[in-house]
């Protein structure tokens, strides 16, 4: 397969994940007669910072930061041939940014396992998990094709 569809996908990346970020990725209520409220990455973020700084910093690094700076360390070296970061700083990159769709996963199955609330899925959790995907896929594909 050639590689410049890779590299493409990789780039496309650079706009989707921002996108992502403030798509809704759940609707979450307390009981079924009430209206289920959109959440996204960033909102999330916002409401956990008041009382759990050190938890939104986390979900900051892990499904915002650690995803993005993978995806333009790897646009730097596909279209500049000069990469930003060593080769194991982003390998680590790449380890963590799988980390935030576990926990999306972990969250909605808790909830609905507990039976107190409503939760369904969004449309943003299926842009965010194919964005996770695809770099995971450009990940890989350029772990295979470099010497």
């Amino acid at each position: 397969m050639d590689d410049r569809i890779f590299t493409y996908l990789n780039l496309t990346l650079v706009f989707l994940y921002p996108v992502a970020w403030g798509a809704p990725l759940i609707s979450a209520g307390l009981l079924p007669l009430f209206g289920l409220e959109k959440i996204s990455i960033l909102s999330g973020i916002a409401s956990i910072w008041d009382t759990d700084p050190f938890l939104a910093l986390m979900v900051i690094s892990f499904a915002i930061a650690a995803p993005f700076i993978k995806v333009v360390s790897q646009v730097a070296i596909d279209f500049w041939s000069r990469p930003i970061l060593p080769k194991w700083a982003a390998l680590l990159l790449a380890r963590f940014a799988m980390a935030d769709v576990f926990l999306i996963a972990l969250y909605v199955a808790i909830v609905k396992g507990i039976g107190i609330g409503r939760v369904t899925t969004e449309w943003g959790i299926y842009l965010f998990s194919a964005c996770v995907i695809s770099s995971l896929i450009v990940t890989l594909q350029n772990a295979r094709t470099s010497p």
